[in-house]
């Protein structure tokens, strides 16, 4: 494992896998740049944690907000894309609001983010962009068409972004977690179940970003699926 000091930014810092993420890379000595809807969730005191205002939801802003962060720390040289949310129900359940929404928080601001950052990042000698996905990439299931459609569409941005930048210092990985014990689940009608074996929790998910963002700079990882022993859906009443 490597022990240079990294600056990385974080999106969805303010909780779940975001969170878990930023506090493990601040344990280990790395600047964190944590961003939000409302950085005033995750401010917490540390000397390395910079809060970063920005909601991916509105695309107009990626660019600009992209454009300061490079100017402002020059020394990024990372980014784990961890923002995200769940929606789930029937096709004709959703409103065209709800579907673009989804579509845009979970991959087209992530599209658009990644293309506003790329240029600066390649001309570093090494560089990590790290995807937060999803099991819902891997196969579609009912209730998840739109849900499951925003994680496919990251996996294979992905995979086309990592041969683009396959003769570049940039290494392009994704995480692609089954459930985790979060507050994803909070406005959802299901949770995972309750026993230690049935659902993975956010310090997981952090524990692999880690493992690919510590790799020494010849080991590039394409692709980590990680799933609970058992996996058991409970439905809320």
């Amino acid at each position: 494992m490597s022990s240079v000091t990294r600056t990385v930014l974080v999106t969805g810092a303010s909780s779940g896998i975001g969170r878990a993420i930023a506090k493990l890379l601040l344990n280990q000595g790395h600047y964190v740049l944590g961003s939000s809807r409302d950085s005033r969730r995750f401010s917490v005191e540390h000397p390395r944690f910079i809060p970063i205002q920005l909601d991916l939801a509105n695309l107009r802003e990626i660019e600009y907000c992209c454009k300061r962060l490079q100017s402002d720390f020059p020394q990024l040289d990372a980014v784990i894309f961890a923002a995200g949310y769940g929606q789930f129900g029937h096709l004709e359940q959703f409103s065209f609001q709800q579907i673009e929404r989804l579509m845009t928080v979970n991959f087209t601001g992530q599209a658009f983010m990644t293309k506003a950052l790329l240029s600066k990042l390649k001309q570093k000698a090494h560089c990590n962009l790290i995807y937060i996905g999803s099991e819902a990439a891997l196969k579609g299931s009912r209730n998840g068409s739109i849900y499951c459609a925003s994680k496919f569409a990251l996996r294979g941005f992905t995979q086309g972004l990592r041969d683009e930048c396959g003769k570049t210092g940039v290494r392009v990985s994704l995480v692609n977690p089954g459930m985790v014990d979060t507050a994803f689940f909070e406005t959802l009608q299901f949770n995972p179940g309750r026993q230690p074996e049935q659902a993975l929790q956010a310090g997981d998910v952090a524990e692999a970003v880690s493992y690919i963002l510590n790799a020494q700079p010849y080991c590039a990882v394409d692709e980590i699926n990680l799933s609970p022993l058992n996996k058991v859906i409970e439905f809320k009443k």
